[in-house]
């Protein structure tokens, strides 16, 4: 296709730690491999503005400042990145812009480019549970706190030309709770190159989790579950990540008396993330706020089973009895089952596990880059201010519907992504 000069707009951005954060990184070089022009405008590392390029990529790093809810974590404000953020549009002259959130810098470049006439995606990677438990909201105010955020999201997002979310559900719920309708799924995509089974045998039945050590990601469950396993076999836990709750979380093993069981490995690079994948026994994902969950599909790609909440967008990946085992969120009870019943039979787990990497295998990163690509083609080809119904949609049309289903030569993420591991902020 015709090069293009994108424009991505990400609130998060790495090194920050999240799903969200990944997902842009890996469309930035994905999409500068293919020989567009690609700008990223994100918050600045230092809290001043900087620039950075590498692999076809450029980062403009926005004026940030730390937030108290989380550490690790800095943010924009509105009104003092809006003028930079015009005046990057207006320098740049991007051909499309890509948002990937409605906070601060989504927001602003969506107000840039539609004052210049530019043709505007968005994606949505957010939840509110994302942003509550960082926020210390009080439980009772939880939902209209939530409501409200939907409310803003919709209120942002309805000025792009077309809407974008990585799976089905996560579609459903911009439509119910946002009122953004015609959403196009497009799932955010793995490199089955990078995660793919050893083979090998754990020496030690291993339950893995990778995420960020949040609320919201109920690791507490994982915990107890393990806690309430039989004595034999002896079962390891290892636990990839950072977040709020670390500190809660190690605590716990101490009370439940399982500490000598647990590891807790921290942020970890990539060569060590593939490790973890490809000793564990078990994958477990117990979180309730996954739009798609990128941990679960590379350890699905990994050849591991998976045990996962049945929640928002993890039953479009685990097939119950196929691919591993879901399980009402918060039954303890249930999860300790699903494992023990996995851990004591590594027959079914590599049965489970081959299911798995033949499912996930449908969400191949050039899948991902063919639907935006015939996205930024269709909306350039309409003309900006004009949103584009998800059945109007013509050379992509079928692409787009099917993205996440069937399968695809797979060509490797550029290795020029920064790749040391995730999670650990609002988005993913």
């Amino acid at each position: 296709m015709t090069r293009l000069r994108i424009m991505l707009g990400a609130d998060t951005y790495p090194p920050d730690l999240n799903g969200a954060a990944r997902f842009t990184e890996q469309l930035a070089y994905g999409l500068a491999g293919r020989g567009h022009a690609v700008h990223v405008l994100c918050p600045s590392l230092t809290g001043s503005p900087e620039w950075r390029s590498g692999g076809g990529v450029r980062e403009h790093r926005l004026t940030s400042r730390r937030t108290p809810a989380h550490p690790t974590f800095r943010i924009c404000l509105p009104w003092q990145v809006s003028a930079a953020v015009a005046d990057h549009a207006r320098v740049l002259a991007p051909d499309v812009v890509h948002v990937q959130s409605h906070f601060a810098v989504g927001r602003t470049l969506i107000d840039a480019a539609v004052s210049r006439g530019v043709p505007v995606v968005a994606t949505n990677h957010f939840m509110p549970e994302n942003l509550l438990g960082h926020a210390h909201v009080p439980g009772f105010l939880h939902r209209p706190v939530a409501r409200r955020a939907w409310r803003d999201l919709g209120n942002v997002f309805r000025r792009a030309q077309v809407v974008t979310a990585p799976s089905p559900r996560a579609v459903q719920l911009l439509a119910e709770a946002a009122g953004v309708s015609g959403a196009v799924p497009v799932s955010c995509g793995i490199d089955l190159d990078r995660f793919s089974p050893s083979g090998a045998v754990p020496d030690v039945p291993t339950v893995l989790f990778v995420g960020r050590l949040d609320r919201e990601k109920r690791v507490d469950e994982l915990l107890r579950a393990v806690a309430a396993l039989p004595a034999e076999p002896q079962v390891r836990v290892e636990i990839v990540g950072d977040g709020s709750r670390r500190h809660h979380l190690e605590l716990l093993t101490d009370l439940l008396g399982i500490r000598s069981r647990v590891r807790f490995l921290g942020a970890v690079d990539e060569a060590e993330l593939v490790a973890a994948y490809a000793r564990c026994s078990v994958f477990c994902m117990p979180g309730v706020a996954e739009l798609q969950s990128l941990a679960t599909m590379e350890a699905m790609a990994s050849g591991a089973p998976v045990v996962a909440a049945d929640a928002m967008a993890l039953p479009h990946l685990v097939r119950p009895g196929i691919t591993g085992w879901l399980y009402p969120p918060g039954d303890v009870g249930a999860l300790t089952t699903r494992l023990a019943t996995l851990l004591v039979d590594p027959g079914l787990c590599r049965r489970m596990g081959a299911a798995g990497r033949e499912l996930v295998s449908a969400h191949a990163a050039d899948r991902t880059l063919d639907a935006f690509e015939s996205l930024y083609t269709e909306v350039l080809h309409r003309g900006a201010g004009r949103q584009v119904p998800v059945e109007h949609l013509a050379s992509g049309r079928e692409l787009i519907r099917r993205a996440g289903t069937g399968s695809v030569k797979m060509s490797r993420w550029p290795s020029t992504c920064s790749t040391s591991l995730r999670w650990s902020g609002p988005g993913g």
